[in-house]
């Protein structure tokens, strides 16, 4: 049965089943499965039939949460993984050769460049970024080598927002595979696949776990570019263990309702300290302030559950801020039921040199707060605080 809504889809949509009647899925702690004959084993290695086989390959627990995520993505399939940095080389591994070429937004998250530049170099695939402010011009960076497009969206950190119907048109005028990291928006926000992805892909361990309890990765999108990420993770072996899976994909019940509350108390907190004498800048996607937000409001459902902040005074100031906060956790996770705050420039986006850092708007003074769950007034009262002592 179909569901019309995304949180009846996430409560309802089941794959796992035993024969035993529970209500709730059972965790599948086995590593492989047994076969009635033979014959039946020939047959599911040859994929003339399907089924269980070994958990590096499928398990019900992780069949599950695809089934979940990828009816919230309006996805055809989808492949588990182990993390979410997994998912994004996987999604780009699986799918480029020796002498490819990748066009990619500038703003990433900081491991996905290191991918970009340290990695996939040594296979001889290249790359070159694209500017946000400078979208128009990204056909004229497309080469005959060229095989993906690669974006973030809102990115990390700096909240920019990436036209998608734009650019899925772009890359299927060059006959281009889209991949689209929607870790920040989650499928409740954004469903980048209808506006022309052919791939999605998450980090699960932030807001689709919620409460940082496990690691977990997704790649979704149309079968034929899944099937060739399939043999190659199935083959190269990153694979989601069953808890996890069972984690995640229960967390998927209880995404819209999270993150109702993490976007409400966002753009409260947003638009508390937008005019703060102590900040040079407050970026939210849903803050009329933002460059894109039109844009944002266009394709999101809201603004997310991540803020930025760039605190006057630069790198000291915002190291003194970060240490007199009192109930704000200290830590590079996001996307938790506990609000977060992190200092990309010397943690997370450390290993970029300086002026790559401005370019993409990460300035010493700038931290990352993800919104937790918490009462919205006691997060503002822990930021004010930290924001006075901090002078």
């Amino acid at each position: 049965m179909t569901y019309k809504h995304f949180e009846t889809q996430a409560v309802r949509i089941a794959e796992s089943a035993s024969n035993q009647r529970e209500h709730s899925a059972p965790i599948y702690l086995s590593s492989s499965f047994t076969f009635e004959s033979a014959e039946e084993a020939r047959q599911m290695f040859s994929e003339e039939i399907q089924g269980n086989i070994y958990s590096r390959y499928a398990n019900p627990n992780t069949s599950d949460l695809i089934a979940k995520v990828c009816a919230a993505e309006g996805t055809e399939t989808g492949v588990t993984t182990a993390s979410g940095m997994a998912a994004m080389f996987g999604s780009m591994a699986a799918l480029l050769s020796q002498g490819d070429h990748v066009l990619a937004s500038r703003s990433l998250f900081g491991s996905t460049h290191q991918l970009l530049t340290r990695v996939f170099p040594k296979w001889g695939i290249s790359h070159t970024y694209g500017d946000i402010s400078e979208i128009n011009n990204w056909e004229r960076l497309i080469t005959p080598k060229t095989r993906m497009i690669f974006i973030e969206t809102p990115s990390n950190p700096g909240l920019e927002i990436i036209d998608l119907e734009f650019i899925a048109k772009l890359a299927n005028a060059h006959n281009l595979i889209l991949v689209v990291d929607n870790c920040f928006a989650t499928p409740y926000l954004q469903q980048p696949a209808k506006w022309g992805a052919h791939i999605v892909t998450h980090s699960a361990t932030k807001f689709i776990d919620g409460q940082g309890r496990v690691l977990g990765g997704l790649i979704l999108g149309e079968k034929k570019y899944i099937d060739d990420v399939q043999f190659f993770m199935r083959h190269t072996g990153p694979s989601l263990s069953p808890f996890n899976a069972w984690v995640l994909a229960k967390s998927m019940e209880t995404l819209a309702v999270r993150m109702d509350r993490h976007c409400e108390n966002a753009l409260k907190i947003a638009e508390y300290f937008q005019d703060s004498v102590d900040l040079e800048f407050v970026k939210y996607p849903f803050l009329a302030s933002h460059p894109q937000y039109h844009l944002a409001k266009k394709q999101m459902k809201h603004g997310g559950g991540i803020i930025t902040l760039t605190i006057k005074g630069g790198l000291e100031r915002a190291k003194r801020f970060i240490d007199e906060l009192q109930m704000i956790t200290v830590t590079a996770n996001l996307g938790d039921s506990r609000s977060i705050i992190t200092h990309p420039a010397s943690t997370t986006h450390s290993k970029l040199s300086e002026e790559e850092r401005e370019r993409v708007g990460i300035l010493n003074g700038l931290v990352r707060l993800s919104v937790g769950l918490e009462h919205v007034d006691d997060i503002v009262m822990d930021i004010e605080r930290a924001l006075e002592r901090s002078r």
